[in-house]
């Protein structure tokens, strides 16, 4: 029997080449090759029978724009992250660590969505008796939730063709594999493959197809790039598992907000939304202390209010260390040098750290005046007036920056009970907002004037 012909496929492009290389020939990324079986000459030959007949060609202004209808999973968090909801026939793909909660959270809206709609979960990792004691735990009605524990891409297509399920849950797409290859399951190629057959069975039927991926050890989601091109919505869960909170995160929404932020807390009946997360991201101090500010961010259309805190030392190296979490570090070395030519503050002999509360990564320029006035307070000695809030960006000739949706920002500040903002001119409002003071800024020494001013 003739020995079964291999090549090496990019996990990046899917780019295939005979002989392993350290770089992919067609993206040049680095260790990115892994070894697949070729599928026989005419084994594949009709892949791609079962495509949808082809369309005639339309003038796009005769094509009909709808609203698509969505369908609300019960967790507020989660369609806040979705946009509102589940869209017919669009496909999710959601990754995380493992035991992170990404099983946890799609049983619940599963079990609430089994009560009007016919749904369908397909386990691919754990047995009926494993999903069901699951179930049991969180406390979840899932009496009318349908359950396949199949791994076949072809079993499986064929119980969603019988069923025509509205929503299907696929956990997860690295344990499929389709017959008409030959690599094993996880596989570029099978992880391809799957992927695609399920997108097109998705938008033929209108099934609403979520899929979890695993990741890798960099925290990107495993197989090839490719995938995340495919589907229309990806979701990232984040946050340490040590910890009871979870974050969700759009990174591509066809149907949303881009970078859409929801908060979960882990309980033992499973994931609840957080409906106020900037208390999260608040330290709760019992006197001001120097070298906490609070920042007023923007996480997709949510406003929320995040406790950042430095810490000034002197260094007792010749390179002073410049550490930062949750904040860009490349960052925080140019504010530093904003610091010392267009305010005098030299910091080139001390250690600087930066952190945002509550793990949040915070990925706006609008940080950038918290994270100074933040260092300074520490450098002084010197605590922020109580009930102080900050957001705009800083530039390079010392000038403030207006940030998007400001007005948003300041109904948020003055919900939780803030009395004064520093922010850019550029976002002053043009009515005053109850309770709030609102002190516009042009310059960064204009805002070490202003901000110990009570």
């Amino acid at each position: 029997m003739a020995r079964p012909r291999s090549q090496y496929v990019c996990s990046e492009c899917g780019g295939a080449t005979p002989k392993w290389q350290g770089q992919c020939p067609q993206c040049n990324a680095w260790n990115t090759l892994q070894e697949a079986v070729v599928p026989e000459r005419g084994a594949a030959k009709n892949r791609y029978a079962s495509l949808a007949p082809s369309a005639d060609v339309q003038l796009l202004g005769a094509v009909a724009a709808e609203d698509l209808a969505r369908m609300p999973t019960g967790i507020e968090e989660f369609d806040r992250v979705l946009g509102g909801g589940l869209v017919e026939g669009s496909v999710v793909l959601i990754g995380g660590d493992p035991g992170i909660g990404k099983s946890t959270l799609l049983l619940q809206a599963l079990a609430h969505l089994s009560a009007s709609r016919e749904v369908l979960y397909v386990s691919g990792e754990e047995s009926p008796g494993q999903v069901a004691l699951r179930a049991r735990r969180l406390g979840v009605e899932a009496d009318a939730l349908a359950l396949l524990a199949e791994i076949a891409l072809e079993r499986i297509v064929a119980s969603i063709e019988a069923r025509h399920p509205a929503v299907v849950v696929v956990d997860s797409i690295q344990t499929l594999y389709s017959e008409q290859l030959q690599s094993a399951p996880g596989s570029v190629a099978q992880v391809r493959e799957c992927a695609a057959q399920l997108t097109r069975l998705s938008k033929q039927t209108g099934t609403a197809v979520v899929m979890i991926g695993h990741v890798t050890k960099e925290g990107t989601l495993a197989g090839p790039r490719v995938l995340e091109h495919m589907v229309d919505t990806v979701l990232y869960f984040e946050g340490d598992t040590h910890s009871s909170y979870r974050l969700v995160r759009a990174f591509k929404n066809r149907f949303g907000a881009v970078n859409e932020l929801g908060v979960f807390a882990m309980t033992d009946r499973g994931l609840r939304g957080v409906s106020n997360p900037s208390a999260l991201f608040l330290s709760q101090h019992g006197q001001q202390v120097p070298g906490a500010c609070v920042l007023v961010t923007q996480e997709g259309t949510r406003p929320l209010l995040v406790e950042v805190q430095a810490l000034v030392d002197t260094a007792h190296v010749p390179n002073p260390r410049r550490l930062s979490v949750g904040l860009e570090q490349n960052r925080l070395a140019m504010l530093l040098a904003v610091l010392h030519r267009h305010a005098g503050i030299a910091l080139y002999d001390q250690d600087v750290f930066i952190n945002a509360v509550g793990g949040v990564r915070i990925g706006e320029p609008a940080a950038d005046l918290a994270v100074m006035l933040a260092v300074v307070s520490s450098l002084k000695s010197r605590p922020l007036p109580s009930g102080l809030a900050v957001f705009g960006e800083v530039g390079l000739a010392g000038e403030i920056r207006p940030a998007p949706r400001g007005q948003e920002r300041l109904r948020e500040a003055a919900k939780l009970g803030f009395s004064r903002v520093l922010i850019p001119r550029a976002n002053a409002p043009k009515k005053a907002i109850e309770g709030l003071e609102t002190v516009p800024l042009d310059r960064v020494e204009q805002a070490l004037q202003l901000a110990w001013e009570r």
